[in-house]
């Protein structure tokens, strides 16, 4: 595979400059991070589509780590078979043998494939510029009553007792990094849009659920405290992922004030006073 380095961080060379964030083992462990916590937000499941039973064609877009296709393939779906389709990732072993990965593009041209019976894709906010196209896509090569799912953020964060104040640095940093992917339309805030995009594209039958996540461990309630532990340390976790290059590269900032900016939103994310959260 090729790379190139920047600030530290490991970065594909495929497609050069329409990925923003690495994909060194860090970033591996991160998005293996956020896997966990979207299935205890679905308690449990990997998925909400009333599939039926029997072997199914899946297509994974997007997959990164390829943790979601191989807990697909492997224990929830022996029987079916599933393409999981990104761009290069880590080296994957013991990947089962009703699952095959593909390096591509999904914003180019798909390829011609049978139509599948399940597309799944998950978290590719700040990936897409294009998401009517990758619906209609999909649209193209879904069987007549399959199903697409598509689990995705809105990263506006509020706070439903006042609790966020303006010159929040951890909210700050969340509208650094729309502005920054909202310039090259990329953005982070699909997840309300997708409902929309879909049926455009033709779907029916559409469903759209909202779930709370909150960023850190303030709530009373164990489920939603998890979720946000979960969530607060994933985020600062990436902080460096999703600002060095972005930040740098688009906002224009060099690296020394994104790393000033970066330790006074650690330092707001230890406040447990600040009830945030942002919705899936």
């Amino acid at each position: 595979m090729n790379y190139h380095w920047q600030y530290g961080r490991r970065y594909h060379a495929f497609k050069e400059g329409s990925y923003k964030f690495p994909n060194d083992e860090r970033e591996q462990d991160r998005l293996d991070m956020l896997h966990n916590m979207f299935r205890l937000v679905l308690d449990g499941k990997l998925f909400l589509s009333p599939l039926k039973d029997g072997p199914l064609r899946v297509l994974d877009i997007g997959t990164g780590t390829g943790i979601w296709a191989i807990e697909f393939g492997h224990g929830q779906r022996p029987e079916s078979y599933t393409t999981a389709v990104s761009g290069p990732s880590a080296e994957l072993s013991r990947v089962p043998p009703n699952v095959v990965f593909e390096v591509d593009d999904v914003e180019s041209e798909w390829p011609p494939r049978p139509p599948f019976d399940f597309i799944h894709s998950r978290y590719m906010c700040g990936s897409i510029e294009d998401w009517p196209r990758l619906a209609q896509q999909a649209y193209s090569q879904l069987k007549p009553g399959g199903w697409i799912e598509f689990q995705d953020f809105y990263l506006v964060n509020y706070s439903e007792d006042g609790s966020l104040k303006e010159g929040n640095n951890v909210n700050r940093f969340y509208e650094l990094l729309r502005e920054a992917l909202d310039k090259i339309n990329r953005p982070v805030t699909i997840g309300r849009e997708l409902e929309r995009i879909v049926k455009e594209a033709g779907f029916v039958n559409v469903h759209h659920e909202v779930f709370q996540l909150p960023l850190g461990t303030w709530p009373r309630e164990r489920k939603m405290k998890e979720i946000g532990a979960l969530n607060m340390l994933q985020m600062l976790d990436g902080l460096e992922a999703f600002s060095a290059a972005t930040f740098t590269n688009i906002l224009g900032w060099t690296i020394e004030e994104v790393q000033v900016f970066l330790a006074l939103v650690r330092k707001d994310a230890k406040d447990r006073g600040v009830h945030m959260m942002h919705d899936l």
